[in-house]
């Protein structure tokens, strides 16, 4: 395998998942509504775009993409021609002056999700902004105000949240026969060794372990807890930038349900997405909790049986778009924004600062 880790965990696991991305048939849960087109614009030429918005867009019957910025035309429009945009503009101020877009898709590195999603919501577009959502809490507090001074509506990105595996682990733990919720182990890791000039190792840029893969431990056990926690405890490992390249973290939610979340770009870290819950009476285990249309399994044990099971659906960046189709026109919350988006930024900080790294 090439040692250059980084730009093949980028193709691999960001910039398409072309290689892991099954094929799904055109769908939407909306057909008989006849809902009025959404248009769709794209900052940032991005590899994550085209299996996180352009392709799960395409499969619908709603949604268009009109168009595409960069910072070079040139960049826009080989962009907007591989993926078939309509249209291209050359820089990020142009397609948020274009009034025939309704929802801006933000998939520029977090140092810049800030400036750019409160502009977009300033013009009038809603935002569907990766994550993680910002630098810091405080950025993150600016766009949600935004968002509210706008009436527009302001999403982060956790596909994983809308896939109906998401929806099977909330029941379980809300029908009780876990018991009390107890501990929670929550990894998400992947190799990603050490490259300076990978955005995802540079501490100016949003770089790091727990902002590029700990932020979706951090949302499943806020969401499964219904409750904020406190950070008792926190270490990590830093790269020669000073960005984390793993982490660790002990949380205590105000419940009693203690949470342990891990994360790391270590060399040779086999990919691992997992939650393990302990209940009173019994546990859950789910594996491959960030793309579970990729294969994933449930592991229930209660009273010494154990049921293993799967559940059925599209890829997470469908439903995702489902969800937010689906809110707009209806005018429904959705699990990711709001107080959601504050709750995960607030605990990412008090994550930095227990382990001793510099805040953002």
């Amino acid at each position: 395998m090439s040692r250059n880790i980084s730009a093949l965990f980028a193709r691999c696991f960001y910039d398409s998942l072309e290689w892991r991305e099954k094929p799904v048939p055109t769908r939407s849960t909306h057909p008989e509504k006849r809902a009025p087109l959404l248009r769709i614009g794209i900052l940032g030429a991005a590899g994550i775009a085209p299996a996180a918005i352009i392709r799960p867009a395409a499969r619908r019957k709603d949604t268009v993409i009109r168009g595409v910025a960069s910072r070079s035309r040139a960049s826009a429009e080989r962009y907007a021609e591989t993926h078939g945009i309509e249209h291209a503009y050359d820089d990020y101020e142009a397609l948020l002056a274009d009034d025939d877009i309704d929802l801006v898709y933000v998939a520029l590195p977090p140092s810049e999700h800030a400036q750019w999603s409160i502009a977009a919501l300033e013009a009038g577009h809603h935002v569907l902004c990766e994550k993680p959502i910002a630098m810091n809490a405080g950025q993150a507090l600016d766009m949600v105000d935004a968002a509210t001074r706008a009436g527009r509506r302001f999403i982060e990105a956790f596909h994983d949240r809308y896939h109906p595996l998401s929806r099977h682990i909330d029941e379980v733990i809300a029908s009780g026969r876990l018991g009390a919720l107890r501990n929670v182990r929550a990894d998400f890791s992947a190799e990603n060794p050490f490259d300076p000039t990978s955005i995802r190792h540079v501490p100016e840029l949003g770089g790091g372990a727990l902002m590029d893969l700990g932020c979706y431990p951090v949302h499943w056990v806020r969401a499964l807890a219904g409750e904020e926690p406190r950070v008792e405890s926190a270490s990590g490992t830093a790269n020669p930038l000073g960005t984390d390249e793993s982490i660790e973290a002990r949380l205590v939610f105000p419940s009693g349900l203690v949470a342990t979340v891990t994360a790391s770009m270590a060399a040779g870290l086999p990919l691992n997405s997992s939650i393990l819950i302990e209940g009173s009476d019994g546990t859950l285990a789910v594996n491959n909790m960030v793309f579970p249309s990729n294969g994933h399994s449930i592991r229930e044990t209660v009273g010494g049986i154990e049921r293993v099971s799967t559940v059925a659906g599209l890829t997470t960046y469908d439903h995702q778009l489902d969800a937010v189709v689906g809110a707009l026109a209806s005018g429904a919350p959705l699990p990711t924004e709001g107080a959601d988006i504050l709750g995960n930024a607030r605990v990412i900080d008090a994550i930095y600062a227990a382990a001793g790294f510099p805040a953002r």
